[in-house]
């Protein structure tokens, strides 16, 4: 078992450095312990909920007792399948905002500026706008990730945007292109009313070719010989064995399990691994710190008219969707539902946009529990930038255990401060003219909670992950004894061995992680292969021009 490169994980960035490097003629083979994502519940937009609550398709994590939620462990999925967690998640395509990736130069990722990456997204998108106005310039057209939007035949949804500008709020015809800030209509990775995940997009293509294979296996450490990465070490079938790489091992098993599969493989806090009996490659204090999540909470309304998509949350009504999905691809269940976005600055002298909205024509939570109200809709709301930081580390020195991962959400009094700014200015937009025919009275918080406490304490209970964890290897100067992985992807005191996924990210960025996961793969892979990276683009992005003195 040997190959040019060897990549551990079929997740987003796995798939497209696969494609990519198989593409240029290289051997590829990658490890995956994940099965299949062949089926419905997978391929269905609208069934999202249940991949990402199944053992078959998760790899089942769950956070430390978190101690700013009263001890709460927030669960945590990541995909444990092909495509990794774009065959788990909600299928919502964002790509950051433009000035992340220049806070991400900023900190020492040099080459990874907003002109740096903008090139990679365009690369890797086939965007339909589906006569919904937006960007062309700014947008990709033929790459290998068909990127569509929803039909927003439901009138919530359109609601929604007409209240952000009713609030005083822009209107952006395309967040992913010039100008984020605003509401609008949302991206998602689906084609023909099917899930369009980094396996469909790019493994699939890839294993077509000869030169690229699929391997199914638990990868235990990287084997490094005199300071050199030369395999991965694997369980399949119940014995231990060796896969060998020619040129580089390349890591992209998510931020949980790079971070880990690193500290078993010697590389990281010293003083960590020789705790677990490790001997110690490389002292990279770095490794599996600075994570980083986005949290949110669910700001719910009951409906005055039967409009949300409550009337399919019974055995019938799934039944039809069920059955319109399998023979026409069309109909509620072709859709993730997340029609309608929003992207707004918490207060003035914030330059670019802080808190996130992800609206839903239904009161319901990620598990699939309903509202006991019936119809209802739903603004999923949370700051984007928490200075909160956790850690990645090893439960033990076997393979086998999940890692402890401890996010420490909540842990600054900002964060309290910018949760209590999102609850009321949500209140404020779910309060406008265009909600009026539709608006009840408010399921949760509910009007009772307005004091700070009150608010304090809802959040406290029931804020949860958006499950976006991310920056645990982070890229930066190698001189920076924090960084874990150079601007060229390279793990930092060893050869031969690259990390490329969210785990690089020195900061989160402003959106769901998907798009840019998929981007760190695609750039990485002209890193890998030494080639010349794309040429900048000159395109300027809209900033607010009265930011410093105007919330909207």
């Amino acid at each position: 078992m040997r190959a040019d490169y060897v990549i551990v994980g079929a997740g987003s960035a796995g798939c497209a450095m696969a494609y990519r490097l198989a593409e240029a003629g290289k051997r590829v083979l990658v490890i995956e312990h994940g099965g299949s994502d062949w089926g419905p519940l997978i391929q269905m937009p609208g069934a999202l909920s249940y991949p990402m609550n199944m053992k078959r398709y998760d790899w089942g994590y769950q956070s430390e007792p978190e101690p700013h939620l009263g001890g709460r462990k927030l669960a945590l999925p990541r995909g444990k399948v092909i495509g990794g967690s774009s065959s788990i998640n909600g299928m919502i395509y964002v790509r950051g905002h433009a000035r992340d990736f220049d806070h991400w130069a900023e900190e020492g990722a040099s080459g990874w500026g907003y002109a740096d990456v903008l090139p990679y997204f365009k690369r890797m998108e086939d965007w339909h706008a589906g006569g919904h106005g937006g960007d062309t310039d700014w947008r990709g057209q033929g790459g290998p990730l068909h990127v569509t939007r929803g039909t927003r035949e439901n009138p919530l949804t359109r609601a929604f945007v007409e209240a952000g500008q009713q609030a005083g709020y822009p209107v952006t015809p395309d967040y992913n292109g010039r100008q984020q800030e605003g509401f609008g209509p949302y991206d998602m990775t689906v084609w023909k009313g099917q899930r369009f995940s980094a396996a469909r997009a790019y493994l699939r293509p890839a294993l077509k070719r000869a030169n690229c294979e699929l391997v199914r296996a638990l990868a235990r450490r990287v084997v490094i010989k005199d300071g050199r990465a030369v395999g991965v070490e694997v369980e399949r079938g119940g014995k231990i064995e060796v896969i060998h790489a020619e040129r580089e091992v390349i890591l992209a098993a998510s931020s949980i399990n790079s971070p880990k599969l690193l500290m078993l493989s010697g590389i990281g806090p010293g003083a960590h691994l020789a705790e677990h009996g490790i001997d110690v490659v490389a002292d990279r204090p770095g490794v599996g710190q600075n994570l980083q999540d986005h949290l949110e909470l669910y700001i719910q309304v009951a409906a005055s008219q039967p409009v949300s998509l409550a009337k399919y949350w019974n055995l019938l009504g799934k039944a039809y969707v069920g059955a319109r999905w399998l023979f026409t691809r069309t109909g509620p269940g072709a859709s993730n539902q997340f029609e309608s976005a929003g992207f707004i600055r918490s207060a003035a002298g914030v330059e670019y946009p802080d808190i996130q909205y992800h609206f839903l024509p239904i009161a319901v939570r990620y598990d699939g529990q309903a509202s006991p109200e019936g119809h209802g809709f739903q603004a999923h709301v949370g700051p984007m930038r928490s200075p909160s930081r956790g850690e990645v580390t090893l439960r033990s020195g076997d393979p086998k255990d999940d890692p402890r991962v401890l996010f420490n959400y909540m842990s600054t009094p900002q964060d309290w401060e910018d949760f209590r700014k999102c609850i009321r200015l949500t209140r404020e937009i779910l309060g406008q003219e265009a909600f009026k025919p539709f608006y009840k009275h408010e399921i949760q918080p509910g009007e009772a909670a307005q004091s700070d406490e009150a608010l304090d304490d809802f959040i406290r209970e029931h804020v949860e992950s958006a499950y976006h964890p991310c920056g645990t290897a982070k890229m930066g100067a190698a001189s920076d004894p924090m960084a874990v992985v150079d601007p060229e992807a390279r793990v930092i005191g060893v050869e031969g061995l690259r990390l490329a996924d969210s785990s690089v990210f020195p900061r989160i960025t402003n959106g769901n992680l998907n798009a840019p996961s998929i981007m760190v793969g695609e750039k990485a892979a002209d890193h890998i292969l030494g080639r010349a990276p794309l040429a900048p683009s000159n395109q300027e992005p809209w900033i607010n021009p009265n930011w410093e003195t105007s919330q909207r």
